[in-house]
């Protein structure tokens, strides 16, 4: 089971465009519970949310020891511009697709294909619900095995997820996955929402 591929969904959304946006993902693992987690981003476009939705898709797949993915989008912009097929020419994208191409190198084989947006409809609800104001499903992403309070309560679980993945593979002396730099991108994005510091605007 280690080594069958992981199946993803994304979807990013904005009303405007730009506008309120938003970004989902679902990671469907063999004998797993399906993961899904939303959020909402600042002003942004379409394609910004569909390139964050990527990004975060690939940074929880990656603290997850995912090797093998197999993603899908029904941006075809996006699937065209990461597939090598389309040139991407927007500045703002340019960071995002370099971001999303190092997360790629991390994993042994990651397939980004393009479906029908009836096809990639749990995202797109996931987007939906979370620019209508409900509650996001990261919470809904955290084990199962939890049933009471612990001092993880309003983290990210995300974020969460890498340090423990760290400290796991760390110790096993395996040091290169997670990579030290995504653990420390976490492990600050804990401290910021902790408000032991604020974040530079």
């Amino acid at each position: 089971m280690k080594d069958e591929a992981w199946t993803i969904h994304i979807d990013g959304a904005a009303r405007g465009n730009p506008g309120p946006a938003a970004f989902a993902f679902t990671i469907a693992r063999a004998g797993e519970k399906l993961l899904e987690e939303a959020g909402k981003l600042a002003h942004a476009t379409n394609n910004v949310a569909e390139y964050t939705a990527l990004i975060r898709a690939l940074e929880k797949a990656a603290a997850l020891g995912g090797r093998k993915l197999v993603v899908f989008s029904d941006s075809e912009l996006l699937v065209k511009q990461i597939n090598g097929e389309y040139r991407v020419k927007n500045e703002e994208l340019k960071s995002l697709f370099a971001q999303a191409q190092s997360l790629i190198r991390r994993f042994e084989r990651v397939d980004l294909r393009h479906v029908r947006r009836e096809q990639n409809a749990r995202t797109d609800a996931l987007c939906n619900r979370v620019l209508d104001g409900k509650p996001s499903a990261r919470s809904a992403s955290a084990s199962s095995s939890a049933t009471s309070p612990s001092r993880e309560d309003g983290l990210r679980a995300d974020a969460v997820t890498c340090l423990k993945s760290a400290a796991a593979t760390w110790a096993r002396g395996n040091a290169a996955d997670p990579s030290p730099e995504l653990v420390w991108e976490q492990l600050w994005s804990l401290v910021v929402e902790a408000g032991l510091v604020k974040k530079a605007r």
